[in-house]
């Protein structure tokens, strides 16, 4: 694998971001001195598939999420956190309903017999 850092992914075709995929494949598979029949073994699939998805090809999405578990790269899931936002005017009718101040009625404390 290259160090080639893609700041622009959005300007790739879907062949060239494939070709990356599979390159980051091969790249922890040979880090972790793996053949692709060992690695293709122990995710489940053909080694035939481990190929395509190294040059690719077009993979299933199961096939691709089982390597990267194999290869203990499931980190990069990490890039497809989700986080939900409030919007600015349920913000803004939430904090209309904060309490503002204390209602200054008085309650009945209840004190101790023995005072």
């Amino acid at each position: 694998m290259t160090d080639k850092s893609y700041n622009h992914w959005g300007s790739m075709s879907d062949r060239a971001l494939a070709k990356h995929i599979g390159a980051f494949i091969k790249h922890h598979r040979m880090q972790q001195n793996k053949t692709q029949d060992i690695l293709a073994t122990e995710a489940g699939i053909s080694r035939s598939t481990l190929s395509l998805l190294e040059r690719g090809e077009t993979v299933n999405l199961s096939t691709l999420i089982q390597v990267l578990r194999v290869l203990d790269q499931l980190n990069i899931m990490n890039s497809f956190l989700v986080q939900e936002s409030i919007s600015p005017l349920e913000l803004a009718r939430l904090e209309k309903k904060k309490r503002k101040r204390a209602s200054g009625k008085h309650t009945e404390r209840s004190t101790p017999t023995n005072w």
